[in-house]
């Protein structure tokens, strides 16, 4: 029998709302690294980011995540300015 992706327990709404924020900034910002040019920076972000979600995987309390989700959109933002004066 292979391994759920569910998490074990009944999320409320509020819960799986933050769950699919979260999943769509992670996804977004692959995207953006998937766009360096160098492949040693592209690495090193791509480990960046998935220590830094799996770091904060346990994270419950509604306001850290919400500013965690903020701080990662701002990031987010700074990356993709970064990529596009690059790319000019």
């Amino acid at each position: 029998m292979t391994a759920s992706r569910l998490p074990p327990v009944t999320l409320t709404l509020k819960q799986f709302i933050r769950r699919q924020q979260v999943l769509l900034l992670y996804r977004r910002i692959l995207q953006a690294i998937r766009q360096v040019p160098n492949d040693a920076d592209r690495r090193y972000l791509k480990d960046w980011a998935r220590e830094e979600f799996k770091k904060n995987k346990s994270a419950t309390e509604e306001d850290t995540i919400r500013m965690m989700i903020t701080q990662g959109n701002m990031q987010l933002k700074e990356l993709e300015k970064t990529l596009a004066l690059a790319k000019s």
